[in-house]
């Protein structure tokens, strides 16, 4: 089952879509969202079996590739900035290797176009330990979540997740079996000698390690016409650690 991914679009002007990472949603987004949408067109959008996008059994990259297409073709959109974090990074470098006649600007945040090993282990345990006919209360949903992930701030972003069915019963919004099945989809590299020519700007979290000195040579293998910014006290969510920075670099890097 596919269809058009849901987005929330905001303001006018050019458009710049933005894309979340793995088990994120584009309302993650919308404190930014709203400050770009003073001169740009921004598209917050669900990626498939996230958010309010369709659920489907099968998942990896070029299948969000083409959702990414599809979404372009259906709102008429003619060349637009992509700005995607994380496994959202990955998506959006990945069309613009392979549109690149769709694609002004790309932005990509606190990832490389390279291979990650598995890492989010921890966070599916926790979420598939939970069981929607036990937990009845988002405290008791937090309590099961908590023998896994001592951090308090992973926890609130991925209880934004759980979302009511009924009075007294609750879900989680992503699609838990399929992202659980599909995992080890997200971790690959972009494909070797794919390049985007365009101008790229990579933002990388200071405290974050997803883009160390390594990752250099291989960025711009990839993207010829890059710049790699580091965001001052960020981590891995550097947009929220530090959004006044991510904000402005965004934005001086869309106005050049």
């Amino acid at each position: 089952m596919s269809g058009i991914l849901h987005s929330k679009i905001i303001g006018s002007g050019p458009p710049l879509l933005i894309l979340h990472g793995f088990l994120g949603m584009g309302d993650n987004w919308k404190t930014l969202g709203n400050k770009f949408a003073k001169g740009f067109e921004v598209h917050l959008i669900d990626q498939r079996n996230h958010g309010r996008s369709f659920h489907s059994d099968a998942f990896d990259y070029e299948l969000m590739e083409a959702d990414l297409l599809n979404y372009i073709q259906h709102h008429n959109l003619e060349k637009v900035n992509l700005l995607g974090h994380s496994m959202g990074g990955k998506t959006v470098m990945l069309f613009a290797v392979n549109y690149p006649e769709k694609v002004n600007k790309l932005i990509v945040a606190d990832i490389s176009p390279r291979y990650y090993p598995p890492h989010h282990q921890d966070i599916l345990t926790a979420l598939n330990a939970v069981d929607f006919s036990i937990q009845k209360s988002r405290n008791e949903i937090e309590e099961v979540l908590k023998n896994y992930i001592p951090e308090f701030g992973i926890r609130q972003f991925l209880l934004k997740n759980v979302t009511r069915t009924s009075k007294d019963t609750f879900a989680f919004r992503f699609n838990l079996e399929s992202l659980t099945e599909n995992y080890e989809e997200i971790t690959v590299g972009l494909p070797p000698f794919s390049q985007f020519d365009g101008a790229t700007l990579f933002l990388s979290g200071e405290n974050s390690g997803y883009i160390g000195v390594d990752d250099v040579a291989l960025i711009d293998a990839h993207f010829s016409n890059n710049k790699i910014v580091t965001i001052k006290n960020g981590g891995h969510w550097l947009h929220a650690d530090n959004p006044t920075d991510f904000y402005s670099e965004t934005i001086d890097f869309l106005n050049s």
